[in-house]
């Protein structure tokens, strides 16, 4: 083989070594989003979801207890709801937060230390009480609201980051093909002698 026909070989194997790379970086990275993508939507969003959940259904005891003027709820039962309560609202804390849930999250809280302050206050003033019940649960349906959207934006990463492998996957084949072809034509190909 002489030295023409080696450099031929290995331009067309270089060739196709830089082009698999390439794809492979850029698959890597389309990997890695995906892969955060879909650990946000389960440790920031789902859970929080189940949080805003379980912060809701403590938050209707309260609410059921008002409606029933329960003494008994609100002398016993209120510091373990209270508790279930302060123990969600500090995994919720360690959840990634945007910034308009950041804000809706401290009026929530705030909303929720005056409902607590009111069930403490004698005589019970159930008319400010259930208006403040509304506050905190307007404040967890907007929490729920920006999970669903949250939940939806890193979907909408996820599938541009399939997309973009599906893309570049059918861009890496055709190109392959492409270059399979120009090695055989190099290889096939002998020059005329003069």
């Amino acid at each position: 083989m002489g030295f023409y026909n080696k450099v031929k070989w290995v331009l067309g194997i270089l060739m196709i070594f830089i082009l698999i790379i390439a794809t492979n970086l850029i698959d890597r990275n389309n990997f890695v989003r995906i892969k955060d993508s879909l650990e946000a939507i389960y440790k920031d969003r789902l859970i929080a979801k189940d949080l805003i959940f379980k912060i809701s259904k403590s938050v209707q005891e309260k609410e059921l207890a008002a409606a029933k003027l329960d003494s008994t709820f609100f002398l016993g039962r209120n510091k373990q709801v209270n508790s279930d309560i302060e123990t969600a609202i500090t995994s919720f804390e360690g959840t990634k937060l945007t910034t308009k849930e950041a804000k809706v999250f401290n009026d929530f809280k705030n909303n929720l230390a005056v409902l607590t302050k009111l069930e403490d206050s004698k005589p019970f003033k159930k008319s400010s009480y259930n208006s403040n019940i509304l506050s905190v649960k307007e404040n967890l349906y907007e929490l729920s609201e920006i999970q669903m959207n949250e939940g939806k934006r890193q979907m909408s990463i996820s599938k541009r980051a399939i997309d973009s492998i599906e893309l570049f996957t059918q861009l890496e084949i055709y190109v392959l093909i492409f270059l399979a072809v120009i090695v055989q034509i190099i290889v096939i190909y002998k020059p005329r002698e003069r």
